[in-house]
């Protein structure tokens, strides 16, 4: 009877943050330097969804704002915001240490020169080399990079894992700064140092198929192997003892986690803060299972980018704020307010 009452709990939770996701959607949709009703919004989808559906209240300069600009951009802070949580829940479990997340550990930084070297350089330079297999390979070599520099003993120890993350965040910084000071157009190079501190402003439909089968496919393997992540967080030796080959579930976890930042980066830039709060605030509601952590995290994560990219578009308009800098306004009190509570 008590599991039925928690899973009900848990269901009517999932079915509160699905609404609200949808909710901030719409209103991103619906606001901005042109506005556009809620009523016409649902209308426009609608139309394009199914013809011929709903009687025509709007024009033509709506239409194309609402469904060529506003809609792809709305899904795909959906998309990434749920994307980088996802991978901060998983990080925290992998390295059993909650300060964990993209961002800080450098896995960020090494995606964000990855694409950088392609977007300045140019593919053709690199063997034909995509936007966001540069961006996976980068963030793959920066999370190897950090696993070997905090192993001590053949164990990850916290501290020397956030030294680690803290060093090569550095490195990778200054190395895309570098290829940004050596490019010849300095307006192109002022355009992606805007881009690397997160940007949803290139979001176009063609944009959205990528991230959303790598965040399909990454989520539903990870609520597969919700039960090696559970052991992981319990710690090695008892992982170890409930048979999970750690090692190799090590090496997976890092392949997975760096193809999604890989592509989210390569998407919207280096946003900041997403996968250290929302993983946190998802455990206060649900608890450390990942069979319900994750679905909640990739919810909040999805409406909280979406929330902060139209501050972003709104606050200071007509001029767009980088995300990073709307999201360093909840992340760095959360993560001094973590640091006291850890303490």
């Amino acid at each position: 009877m008590r599991a039925d009452r928690s899973w009900r709990g848990y269901s009517l939770l999932v079915l509160v943050l699905t609404a609200a996701t949808a909710g901030a959607s719409l209103l991103a949709v619906s606001i901005g330097a042109v506005h556009v009703g809620l009523a016409q919004c649902w209308g426009i989808i609608a139309d394009h969804l199914i013809p011929g559906l709903v009687t025509r209240t709007w024009t033509a300069g709506q239409e194309q704002i609402v469904w060529q600009y506003r809609l792809p951009r709305a899904l795909l802070a959906l998309l990434v915001g749920a994307g980088l949580a996802v991978v901060g829940a998983v990080l925290q479990a992998l390295v059993r240490n909650p300060l964990a997340d993209p961002f800080l550990l450098g896995v960020s930084s090494g995606a964000s020169f990855g694409a950088v070297v392609v977007l300045i350089a140019g593919p053709a330079l690199l063997g034909g080399l995509s936007l966001p297999v540069a961006a996976f390979l980068g963030a793959l070599l920066a999370l190897g990079l950090v696993y070997f520099l905090a192993q001590r003993g053949g164990r990850l120890t916290p501290a020397r894992l956030v030294l680690a993350g803290v060093a090569m965040a550095y490195l990778f910084q200054a190395l895309y700064s570098f290829v940004l000071q050596q490019a010849q157009s300095g307006r192109a190079a002022q355009q992606v140092l805007f881009w690397l501190m997160g940007s949803l402003g290139g979001a176009r439909w063609d944009s959205l198929p990528l991230p959303a089968v790598v965040l399909a496919g990454g989520l539903a393997y990870l609520l597969v192997q919700h039960r090696p992540l559970n052991a992981l967080m319990a710690g090695e030796e008892t992982a170890v003892s409930l048979g999970v080959a750690v090692h190799r579930f090590r090496v997976q976890l890092f392949v997975l986690t760096s193809l999604l930042v890989g592509v989210m980066v390569a998407t919207s830039g280096a946003i900041a803060f997403v996968g250290l709060i929302v993983p946190h605030v998802a455990r206060m509601l649900v608890g450390g299972d990942h069979r319900r952590l994750l679905p909640v995290t990739a919810l909040l994560g999805a409406c909280f980018l979406q929330l902060v990219d139209l501050a972003a578009r709104t606050v200071s308009a007509p001029q767009e704020l980088a995300l990073s800098i709307v999201t360093a306004v909840f992340g760095v009190p959360f993560f001094l307010w973590l640091l006291r509570r850890r303490a």
